[in-house]
């Protein structure tokens, strides 16, 4: 089904760059354990096939340890760089150096510039200083041309209202966990005030690791009303609201099937209706041992 010309829908940012409006993700799945030095080929060759099936925004992080295989599938896949959108995370371990951080994925990546680079999470410091000296660099490696666009990860209101005291750059995105169970409503109204896109990893969460919930049954309608899975109605839930959902899969033939994401569009009643039932549940996936049981931000 799909090639490079797959009209995948682009969402532009508060640096007047475009990010494509869904991601293949180098992470959960491709998680590396072990040495990071160890090659993992299968790894390479999912980047390979996704990008082989039109996934052209590719996002890595330091902390996944497979941004050498990244590098790898992004110059075997014998696609241009400009046609590519690449996003690297620095982890909480570098905020000393990440002028140095940026640097070294780089070179892992065989890449001269970073499309988007993320601070990972803020929980390397509760100093707003801190915060604010971290940010400070990232605006460094963007002046300095080594990342077009910078932003953070799981930044919660409190830690962005810290850095924009300071900051000289807004940052362009924020990547949160997102989906119907998790909606963040009070996060995404900040972001929306200053200008900062939403980006979401574990979108298919009320799929994959929340069953039973109470959006199973109206999903399961729209599967047969659109002929999709509801995989592809929770990615196309999130770009119906300016949301980039961020997925991965080791299955070609998945991979291909999430792609039509990009190929029908929900009513607005549609999506209200997933906010609501998924309103009457709370599951977070990630990071729980920062937040309270019943905490919804």
């Amino acid at each position: 089904m799909a090639g490079l010309d797959l009209t995948i829908p682009k969402l532009k940012l508060n640096d007047d760059t475009s990010i494509p409006m869904l991601g293949y993700g180098t992470g959960t799945a491709w998680y590396k354990t072990g040495d990071e030095s160890k090659i993992d080929q299968a790894v390479i060759d999912a980047i390979k096939i996704a990008i082989k099936l039109g996934y052209t925004h590719l996002d890595g992080a330091e902390m996944y340890k497979t941004e050498s295989e990244l590098g790898t599938g992004i110059k075997e896949s014998g696609v241009a760089r400009d046609k590519l959108f690449v996003t690297a995370k620095v982890d909480k371990g570098n905020m000393n150096d990440i002028e140095g951080a940026i640097k070294t994925s780089l070179k892992k990546l065989q890449l001269d510039y970073i499309d988007l680079y993320l601070i990972h999470q803020p929980y390397f410091t509760e100093s707003e200083a801190d915060l604010q000296k971290a940010w400070a660099a990232m605006e460094a490696v963007q002046q300095a041309g080594l990342a077009k666009s910078i932003g953070v990860s799981n930044y919660l209101p409190a830690h962005l209202n810290a850095i924009l005291k300071t900051a000289k750059v807004v940052p362009s995105v924020n990547q949160i966990e997102f989906h119907p169970y998790l909606q963040r409503t009070e996060l995404l109204a900040f972001h929306k005030k200053h200008g900062i896109a939403t980006t979401a990893y574990g979108p298919l969460t009320a799929a994959t690791k929340a069953k039973p919930g109470p959006v199973d049954e109206y999903v399961g309608a729209l599967t047969k009303k659109y002929a999709v899975s509801e995989n592809e109605i929770f990615l196309r839930w999130c770009i119906d609201q300016d949301i980039v959902p961020i997925t991965t899969s080791s299955k070609e033939q998945r991979l291909s099937d999430y792609l039509r994401a990009a190929t029908f569009k929900l009513t607005p009643a549609e999506v209200k209706q997933i906010n609501e039932l998924g309103d009457q549940k709370h599951f977070r996936g990630f990071w729980q041992k920062y937040y309270d049981e019943k905490d919804r931000t």
